[in-house]
């Protein structure tokens, strides 16, 4: 039998389609969470038609959601340090799956609450997902085009929002306005199907993604020298005593409310102002993210010229002005200054992201925890946003995202200038 030369030179790194697999698999992460998410702003009007709800108790749709994020950002951020991304990646994907699964037998039974654990379970298992997918793009090839790899994958996250509303505008919403009871047992059904293949799905990736080899730093621990010598007393504790880190968290906080309040009623606000059907409001949704995928593109470019802080505080102030006229005056004009504020929208997550972790070192990947913790606005300011509309009127609700991008701008404005990696993004 031959034996290697004792100088043997180890086997070189993975190229073709070897290297290329995991990338794919990881990149429809971006896809898939962006899907999910958008496919909220269809449940809402959907579980508000078929069980009758008020505009508070179908924005609990959000507060479901998000209240995943909240919860499971910080154990997901511990979990990846100590059994690796890709562990994570899997985990995330297995509970995605179960919460998809979880809505047939919801709709069988005709609970609304079931309908809202299992929206909890898809979103613990997104904190998971989001948590490790962009360190883990960093590390699947050269350090060099590592920016192009995250930016590359970000692109895929409007594309999977735009195809979660069209599948939510063509196999869920049906366009009926008035029904009687059968009609009720049919729209709550609506959603079986396509949520059943999307569980197939999502469990066929972690199938693929358990059995395809990933480079050794994907799968091992990942604690920083630092931190791993820190308690968590002391990481939390380094962490209130950065100003710009707090500041950030707060405006991410108003960031997605904003953000997710606007699209969650969109199609309410359509509806009330202009007098059309749900499924034909869906189409002022997609046009709104239709805008946030180009605005991610203006907003790169402009980036050349002008600080992230800065772009980042007049796009805000943009938007204040939108929502004061959307807020006010209502109608046709209104709803289009609803859906031109997504233009505006597409560069603050991942600015303030940026710029709320940078100098944090060692404290970093804790941090960015947080900051995935703060989508709790998304929970928070869309029930307040449904509250206000049901005593009021739902152009009432929207001085709520109005005040949002208030503190955005403030915190735009008032920080100093920096230069941003467009990389990390919602």
């Amino acid at each position: 039998m031959p034996h290697p030369e004792p100088d043997a030179k180890p086997a070189a790194p993975a190229r073709g389609f070897a290297a290329l697999w995991p990338i794919a698999l990881i990149t429809a992460l971006f896809f898939f969470w962006g899907m999910a998410n958008n496919l909220n702003d269809i449940l809402i009007p959907q579980f508000k038609k078929a069980f009758t709800l008020t505009d508070l108790q179908s924005g609990l749709v959000q507060s479901a959601f998000y209240m995943g994020y909240f919860l499971l950002a910080l154990p997901a951020g511990f979990f990846m340090r100590k059994y690796g991304y890709k562990a994570v990646v899997i985990t995330g994907l297995c509970l995605f799956a179960l919460g998809a699964f979880l809505f047939y037998p919801a709709a069988e039974i005709r609970q609304y609450y079931w309908f809202l654990a299992a929206l909890f379970v898809i979103a613990s298992g997104l904190a998971f997902l989001e948590t490790s997918a962009n360190p883990l793009m960093t590390i699947l090839g050269d350090e060099k085009t590592a920016a192009f790899r995250l930016n590359l994958a970000q692109a895929f996250n409007p594309l999977g929002s735009l195809v979660g509303l069209w599948v939510g505008q063509t196999f869920i919403l049906s366009g009926i306005e008035k029904l009687d009871a059968a009609d009720l047992v049919r729209e709550a059904k609506a959603v079986q199907g396509p949520y059943l293949i999307i569980g197939v799905v999502i469990l066929l990736w972690a199938v693929l993604v358990t059995f395809t080899k990933f480079p050794k730093a994907a799968t091992g621990n990942t604690h920083d020298a630092d931190e791993a010598n820190m308690t968590i007393g002391q990481t939390i504790g380094g962490l209130l005593k950065h100003k710009h880190f707090l500041m950030g968290v707060m405006a991410q906080f108003f960031y997605v409310g904003a953000q997710v309040g606007v699209w969650s009623y969109t199609i309410r606000y359509a509806q009330s102002e202009i007098g059309i059907t749900d499924k034909a409001a869906a189409s002022y949704v997609i046009a709104s993210l239709v805008l946030f995928a180009i605005g991610r593109f203006i907003g790169t470019a402009l980036l050349r010229f002008v600080s992230a802080t800065k772009l980042l505080g007049a796009f805000a102030v943009i938007n204040v002005a939108l929502m004061a006229y959307a807020a006010s005056v209502g109608g046709l004009y209104g709803l289009y200054a609803m859906v031109g504020s997504s233009l505006f929208m597409s560069i603050m997550f991942p600015t303030i992201f940026a710029t709320s972790v940078r100098g944090l070192g060692p404290l970093t990947k804790t941090g960015a925890s947080f900051l995935v913790m703060s989508i709790i606005g998304g929970a928070v300011l869309t029930a307040a946003m449904g509250h206000i509309s049901d005593i009021s009127h739902i152009k009432t609700a929207i001085f709520v995202p109005l005040v949002c991008f208030v503190v955005i701008a403030l915190y735009g404005l008032g920080s100093k200038s920096a230069t941003v990696d467009m990389s990390k993004g919602h």
